[in-house]
């Protein structure tokens, strides 16, 4: 059994928060600057320069990649055999979200009520998926979702009779309608499978793999690619000002579905996809 005090839980997600909001993850961070060698626009060429300037600028100077710091979505992973101690697990999260907002200057986003609209001055609560795994295996990670990507995602119960045509008219659909509102280039993350509730789970859950990196499934993973290009071709471009890269990638997560039902979510990533992990 793998003993783990609530407090060292406190301290990862602290430094999660910090780390994810000011250091783009190295794939992103890649792909943006190979991007600006095959972006057409001249214009959409020198915003790629700038977004990449800019999230050199927020590393090497320790400050937030976008002022939008976002709502905090925590993905955890948790062995059978671990055990915490000394504390609750998810009060050991929110109280990591609360220290790495306040040490880490980062701006609280997030309100109490949806309806009343008063801040919690501290960013908390989280939004929690835990994920139960064999053996003594803890994982943690910060994805600090911003609301400009977040709220041009959508989600569709399709009929089966849809079809993979269906499926592709919806996600270009969406992204073409989120123009420049969603902070592109993006990164498409697409659930398919499951019902209502688990398809934009898997959507949000898909923008964690890295650029480039497919699908197991080689069906799956043509439709990836299928999409890219496809998406790429709206001329929504960086920012949305026109050009050749919308996205940077799409990622597709599937699940089984039940015979009459088709579920698809599409939740976009911005060009600061952001997410910091650790593993104890």
């Amino acid at each position: 059994m793998k003993v783990i005090e609530a407090k060292k839980i406190t301290e990862i997600v602290k430094l999660l928060c910090i780390e994810a909001n000011y250091e783009l993850p190295q794939d992103i961070f890649e792909s943006l600057k190979e991007r600006i060698k095959e972006e057409t626009s001249p214009l959409g060429r020198e915003i790629l320069k700038d977004i990449v300037a800019n999230a050199e600028i927020a590393k090497t100077q320790r400050m937030p990649i976008c002022q939008d710091t976002g709502i905090v979505v925590v993905f955890v992973e948790i062995g059978q055999e671990v055990h915490i101690v000394n504390g609750n697990l998810e009060e050991a999260i929110n109280e990591g979200v609360r220290l790495g907002y306040e040490e880490g200057y980062l701006r609280k986003s997030v309100v109490k009520s949806p309806i009343l609209r008063i801040n919690t001055g501290d960013n908390t609560p989280a939004i929690i998926h835990y994920h139960i795994c064999e053996g003594n295996r803890f994982s943690i990670t910060v994805m600090p979702k911003g609301a400009g990507s977040e709220n041009m995602s959508a989600l569709k119960m399709l009929k089966p009779s849809d079809g993979v045509e269906g499926i592709k008219n919806f996600v270009i659909e969406t992204v073409e309608k989120a123009g420049p509102n969603a902070c592109p280039p993006s990164i498409v993350g697409i659930g398919i499978g499951g019902d209502f509730e688990l398809a934009p789970y898997l959507a949000k859950k898909a923008l964690l793999r890295k650029v480039g990196e497919r699908n197991t499934d080689e069906v799956i993973a043509q439709l990836e690619e299928e999409l890219l290009q496809e998406i790429n071709t709206l001329g929504v471009g960086p920012q949305g000002l026109g050009g050749s890269t919308t996205a940077l990638d799409v990622h597709i997560e599937t699940y089984p579905t039940h015979i009459a039902s088709l579920p698809v979510a599409v939740n976009l990533g911005c060009h600061v996809t952001r997410h910091a992990t650790f593993v104890l």
